[in-house]
């Protein structure tokens, strides 16, 4: 469903400097799986997220999405810190059409109510009937538990809330993979469990999901597999009972011994 091979990214400091992000990335999320990525902060795992969906643009590699394939190259003739080859906007939106993204900071648009933020995406960019699109989006309102909520503006909700019309929202578009950036970590306890509630059901829908996450219990919960990212590199991929189990690499086993409990660990 979603494979990176050899994707490279890295950020320009200045004229003659940049940060790489992403030194190496091979990564495979199957269809109808939920796939985890863990690590440390800084290791790259929201800019991978974000090229996946194509917010950010590789610099080299291949990307693998529902079947559509972009390859990147970057073009050293006049300096190494040149940017990838242009990427047209028609592949970008293409490959957009595939994924929906929910943000740790829910990017609701303000002005619009929360039905109109469900409808937005499949009546403008995919020229779907307004009339099937309403009822869909409805029903999407009452799977995520705010079928009360249609006609209020995100200002006027919780933070779990927007974030459970934000999963709506990209549900709406009706996406081949869904794409999490650390979707609770604005949030308190209390509002993190609705939102961890929507997703659990999610993945019991066996839909196909890569989760950025801290929360490593709910990684090893709801994850068939969990890719430990660290110094932009996948260090160790595995399913739950392999990555949180006594025979990964000993980086992998510390930053799990000092996240969580040790009873957390296999």
């Amino acid at each position: 469903m979603v494979y990176l091979d050899a994707v490279k990214k890295s950020f320009k400091l200045g004229l003659h400097k940049a940060l790489p992000v992403l030194r190496n990335i091979n990564f495979h999320a199957p269809r109808g799986k939920t796939t985890a990525l863990i690590g440390p902060s800084g290791a790259g795992k929201s800019t991978m997220l974000r090229c996946i969906n194509l917010l950010e643009i590789p610099d080299e590699g291949i990307l693998r999405v529902a079947g559509k394939e972009i390859r990147f190259e970057r073009n050293e003739t006049f300096s190494p810190l040149a940017k990838a080859h242009f990427v047209r906007q028609r592949d970008i939106l293409d490959l957009r059409r595939h994924t929906g993204m929910v943000f740790q900071n829910f990017q609701l648009f303000p002005h619009k109510t929360v039905l109109e933020n469900i409808m937005e995406g499949p009546v403008l960019v995919k020229k779907e009937d307004p009339k099937e699109v309403r009822a869909f989006a409805l029903a999407l309102l009452e799977k995520v538990d705010l079928a009360d909520k249609t006609d209020s503006y995100p200002s006027t909700l919780s933070g779990g809330q927007q974030q459970r019309a934000a999963i709506a929202r990209a549900l709406g578009m009706r996406p081949d993979v869904l794409l999490f950036d650390e979707p609770t970590s604005a949030l308190d306890p209390e509002l993190e469990r609705e939102v961890l509630k929507v997703i659990r059901t999610l993945v019991e829908e066996n839909n196909t999901m890569i989760i950025v996450t801290h929360n490593l219990l709910f990684a090893r919960e709801v994850a068939d597999f969990i890719a430990f990212l660290d110094g932009g590199e996948v260090a160790a991929y595995g399913t739950p009972a392999e990555i949180f189990g006594k025979t990964m690499p000993k980086r992998v086993t510390d930053f799990i011994a000092a996240m969580s409990p040790e009873d957390y660990v296999i």
